[in-house]
């Protein structure tokens, strides 16, 4: 392992809170190297050891650049903290947040329209007891922060909300770069490109099963007026079933206790998340 080629700072999740859209910003920034793919080194890959993490980075940076990565799964892992503490004692961390109730429902469509789940919402968000617990148990940012701050200092952290993202994007940007220690830069082309297909219109199932193998060959096509033309002309909107006002509600129930610690620790009024609103909303921002 050659701890030049280690990561200065980590975003750790939340999944489905627009990680990517964050990503794509600090990627844009000429002082700042991150890869693509997210490691997920310190959740599911640590078995494959130091030298696989390294080659994310080493031989692809730029000299001086800043390094590091984002894994949205880190945030919720019960022992991600733990071990990135052990190697990475003075990384700098970033933590995005949404409202736990629409990342779940979010996080039910992603699988939804992957095909890898097939049933009602009410058949993963009412109870543990079911094939996918993330969906409930990835929103239980305090429960989760809390471990993270017993293996760092809470001054480490960068903390922000996916509505922060939407309403002052620039500002969050800005924040977090000065954060993690480099130059602000904010692009504009980034900002305006809808991260993570979020428009909710997507290649039909079978035809991005099939081009999946070109993914990572044709990701530098994306936002060109040509190919965001041609996959227009394939996709579709997807037909999700609809996150009911009962389940709502018991969710909301369900997340009540931590919104209110978690508030606490962030020193954020949260309570807009487990109060009765208006539906789900659709997402706008790029939702990793």
């Amino acid at each position: 392992m050659t701890e030049s080629y280690l990561p200065q700072f980590i975003i750790i999740g939340a999944v489905k809170a627009a990680t990517t859209w964050v990503l794509e910003q600090l990627q844009a920034n000429p002082a700042i190297f991150m890869p693509g793919p997210e490691p997920h080194y310190f959740s599911s890959e640590f078995h494959r050891g130091p030298d696989y993490y390294t080659s994310f980075f080493e031989g692809k940076a730029a000299p001086g650049q800043m390094l590091g990565e984002k894994s949205a799964d880190y945030l919720a892992h019960p022992l991600a903290a733990e071990r990135m503490a052990k190697m990475l004692p003075q990384v700098r961390l970033a933590a995005q947040l949404r409202n736990p109730v629409e990342r779940a429902y979010s996080d039910y469509k992603m699988l939804y329209r992957r095909g890898t789940i097939k049933g009602q919402p009410e058949d993963y968000l009412l109870s543990l007891d079911n094939p996918q617990p993330r969906f409930l148990l990835d929103g239980l940012y305090a429960d989760h922060l809390s471990r993270w701050f017993e293996h760092f200092p809470q001054d480490r952290f960068n903390i922000f909300l996916f509505e922060d993202v939407r309403a002052r994007p620039r500002e969050v940007v800005e924040q977090l770069t000065l954060h993690i220690g480099a130059t602000p830069f904010y692009d504009e082309v980034t900002a305006r490109r809808r991260a993570n297909d979020s428009s909710e219109h997507f290649l039909p199932l079978p035809v991005r099963t099939a081009l999946a193998p070109l993914k990572k060959s044709v990701a530098p096509l994306r936002g060109t007026k040509w190919f965001e033309g041609v996959r227009s002309l394939m996709t579709k909107q997807i037909d999700y079933p609809p996150l009911s006002a009962d389940v709502s509600a018991r969710l909301r129930d369900f997340y009540a206790k931590d919104v209110e610690r978690l508030g606490q620790m962030i020193g954020r009024d949260l309570s807009h998340w487990v109060t009765e609103k208006k539906p789900v909303m659709v997402e706008s921002v790029g939702a990793a």
